[in-house]
Formats: structure tokens, sequence, C-alpha cells
């Protein structure tokens, strides 16, 4: 409000005298000194008599518009304070001031004539109460009002705190307001390098209507939404209206009425074009962390070959050790979604051993050569093949060798391995000659079904399973079928 003061035009008063002819000087003087005392008696009368018949008069303006007179300039302030304190009880906390631009110019008049309550009215329409307030701006246009700087300050921070903790980001900032370098990472900890709205924010004062300021709360939430925008959407495979609604915070009729070229029956085609309308946010947080971990190096599998190993067969020779590595990573967070991640620092901590395996290329043959070798580590035949306790016996029984070793008579194939009634635990031999050998009574197996054995390969150790009299081996020679005496094929 400008208060202004003026006390009006005053009517200029001035007197015209001519002197007389007379001649006589004292009587001139005389004359003269009455005239002028009776003249200053009359002026000074006219003057008092004059202000107290003037009154004051109070004329309004509104931005250089008269609204109208009053005869009392306090009605038109009680008014406008009564205006801003009815404001002020639906707007706690504001600062509020009147914006209409309304000024009073003073007037002294001999008639007064002012039509107060018609005035006033129209004053009490023309007075726009203003908060005083931060305008704070998202890249150079205005995104929302809050009361004062630290509500302004405390939107920022609220803001970086939707993608951090109150106590990086307080840690954040006491790091910033350290000289002190930064100490080096420890291994498995994650620290933060900084936090950035990547819009450029700022804020001024400025006045603005009472309802446009928000909270904190409010002005954060409103950033972080931010405003509709339209977009397009390509049907995919199995897309359904309703499913691309809800995926887009939409409702059936609010997606249809976007797109006039469909209805709630559409059938949608694959690679056609919908619009659709999403927020977008008017701030981003970019979070940016570094962090060391300790990685595991898979040790690699070496193979080499070994023709000196029968193929099929291998072994390790060097046991693999898993190394260590620790490597530091800087990573970039956007509203709380990690979008890239890149190698700072990488160090071997713990080399890594290549697991080495040997592996046989030695071929050896099934197909037996006709010629059977001694199956045990000496000892002596016990039992031939013939008639024995009124039934026939099928093979030969050797017995007390100087080791329990059973070896394959001849090149073969495993085609049985396992219990076998009176025989015990039996290994049964295929040569693909026509001829199979068969070892039983032992106490463990060594082979399994299909294994290929040369000649000589242990087939397991001689035991008394089965029915048995005693430790030995009993061993057969079947020809075409059919069981011939082991004497007549054996070399010892």
């Amino acid at each position: 409000m400008n208060l202004k003061g003026n006390t009006g035009d005053r009517k200029k008063i001035s007197f015209d005298h001519k002197p007389n002819h007379t001649t006589k000087a004292i009587k001139r003087a005389a004359i003269l000194t009455m005239f002028a005392s009776t003249i200053t008696f009359n002026i000074g009368f006219a003057k008092d008599n004059e202000s107290s018949l003037l009154q004051k008069v109070f004329h309004i303006y509104a931005s250089e518009e008269y609204v109208g007179a009053v005869s009392d300039e306090q009605a038109v302030k009680e008014l406008i304070d009564a205006k801003i304190e009815e404001t002020s009880s639906q707007y706690e906390g504001l600062k509020l001031n009147d914006e209409s631009n309304i000024s009073v110019i003073s007037e002294q008049v001999f008639n007064v004539q002012t039509n107060d309550t018609e005035t006033l009215d129209k004053v009490n329409d023309l007075v726009t109460v203003a908060a005083d307030a931060i305008e704070l701006s998202v890249n150079d246009e205005i995104a929302v009002y809050v009361k004062d700087i630290e509500a302004y300050h405390e939107v920022v921070r609220k803001l970086k705190l939707q993608s951090v903790s109150e106590k990086e980001l307080s840690e954040l900032e006491a790091r910033k307001d350290s000289i002190d370098s930064l100490p080096p990472l420890k291994t498995n900890e994650t620290r933060i390098v900084d936090v950035l709205i990547k819009e450029s924010i700022s804020g001024v004062n400025q006045s603005t209507q009472p309802d446009s300021v928000m909270t904190v709360d409010q002005a954060v939430k409103h950033l972080q939404k931010g405003e509709l925008e339209e977009k397009t959407y390509t049907v995919r495979a199995g897309d359904v209206i309703s499913k691309i609604a809800a995926d887009h915070k939409l409702t059936n009729e609010e997606l249809t009425k976007l797109n006039d070229t469909i209805d709630d029956n559409s059938a949608l085609q694959i690679g056609q074009e919908l619009k659709v309308t999403a927020f977008k946010p008017l701030t981003n947080i970019e979070v940016v962390r570094e962090k060391k971990e300790t990685k595991t190096i898979e040790f690699k599998n070496q193979v080499k070959q070994s023709s000196a190993m029968l193929k099929g067969d291998s072994k390790v020779v060097q046991k693999g050790n898993k190394g260590a590595k620790e490597m530091t990573y800087k990573t970039v967070e956007k509203n709380g979604v990690q979008v890239s991640q890149s190698i700072q620092e990488e160090k071997i901590v713990k080399e890594v051993t290549t697991n080495i395996i040997l592996k046989g290329t030695k071929v050896i043959p099934s197909r037996g050569s006709g010629k059977f070798s001694w199956p045990a580590q000496g000892g002596y035949i016990s039992s031939e093949m013939g008639q024995r306790w009124g039934s026939k016996h099928r093979g030969i029984d050797i017995a007390r060798p100087s080791g329990f070793t059973i070896k394959a008579a001849d090149n073969g194939v495993v085609i049985s391995a396992g219990k076998d009634g009176t025989y015990g635990n039996k290994v049964l031999v295929d040569h693909k000659n026509g001829y199979q050998t068969l070892y039983a009574h032992l106490a463990s197996i060594n082979v399994r079904v299909g294994q290929i054995v040369p000649v000589g390969a242990k087939l397991g150790v001689m035991g008394s399973t089965g029915r048995s009299t005693g430790t030995h081996l009993h061993f057969e020679v079947i020809k075409n079928g059919k069981n011939v005496n082991p004497l007549s094929y054996l070399q010892k």
C-alpha cells in the first residue's frame, strides 16, 4: 500500500495598492500606516475563516485507475489489513502482503462528497493478497513455490534422500566440507562419491498466490512425479488393451480416448502403435558410488593326452585352485536404478592354479588273440575239469597264489560282473573271437560291464564267495557256448 499526502491547491490572494497625492509627508505616512494595518487584519481574518471551512477527502487509486473517494483513510487501511488477516488464517506460516497497488491521495476541499461504502466495496474487490515465497525453477522453467529459503534447501535435500539414506547423505556432505582426502576403500565396502540433481535448480524471491505455495513434501512429490507427456507404444505378441492400459497406469477408457481407432473389443495387431501417456519427472537424481569387492577366479581345466594310459582312463596330475581378485567399480544410478558400471581398478590377490587332467589315448583291442595267459599270480591247480562230487566241474581251480590279483587271460569286453549264485562274485569276459572266460568266487570286483580289458588287466581279487571250500579262483574257458578244458589253452 502506498500512502501519499497532498494539501490540495490553495487560492493565491494578492493586493494592488496605488499611493494618493497628499503633499504632506507626515499625513501620508500616517494614512499609509493605518491602511496597512487594516489590510493585515483583514487578510489574517480571511485566512483563519477559510481554513476552518476546509475538510480532507481521500482519493483511492489502483494502479493509476481512480476507484473513488472516502472520508476516512484509516478505513482503507483496516479493510486491507482485515483481508490479509482473513487469508492468513487459511495459510498459516506464510508471509502475506497486498499486491493490488492501491494508493491514497488526500485533498482539502470545502464540500466533501464521498460514498464510503461503495468505494470500500470496490477496494475490497481489488485487494489482492499475495504470499512472499521462493520460486523454484528447473532448467529455468518455474516448477514450484515454497514458503522460504529454508524450505527451498529442504526440498533439494529431500529430493536427494529419495535415492540415498540420511546417513549416507550426511557422510557425503561432511566429506565435502573436509579438506582431508578420502581413505582407500576397504574390501566389500561401498561409499557414495556424489549425489547430483541432473537438472539446473534455482530459486528467487517472488510473490505468488497463497494457494500456489507448496509444503516441502508436496514440492518433492511434484518434482519427482513430474508432468504427463504423450508417448507411443508398439503392440507386441500377447498384448491386450487392459494389459497395455494397466502397464501405463491408465484405465481402458482413458486408453481408448487417446486412440480413436480402437475400442474395448478391438483386435490389436502386432506392430500397431498406440498413444499412451506417462509422467516425466521434472528432476532426476544421479547417485555415483564406488565399491570394492573380491571376485573369485574360477580355475580352468587343461586336458593333456597320454599314450601310456588306456583310452577312457584319466587322472588329475595338478589339482586346480581358485584364485581371487579385488575389483573397484564405479556405478551410476538414475532415480534408484543402476544405469552403468565401470571397472576403476583390478588387482590379483591370489593366483589361480590350472586343473590339469591326463587322459589316455592307448586303444585296447577288444578282440582276443586266442591264447590265454595264466589268470592268477602264481598258484597251483587244486582241482581240474571233470566229474567231482557227483557233478561235472566246468573249469579248473587255482589256489595258493603268491598274490591275490586276478587278471584277464586275453583281450576282451566284460559282459558280466557281479554276484551269481554258487559262483559268488563272478566276472565273464567275451573275447570277441568265439571264446569267453569266467572268473568266480572273487572277494571283490574291479571292472564294470562294457569295459574293454587287455590281457593281464586286473579283474578283481581272489576270494571265497559263493559255494566255496576256501580261497581260490574258479576259472572256465567257453568256446562257442560250450565249456572246454582250460588246461588245453592256458600258457603258464
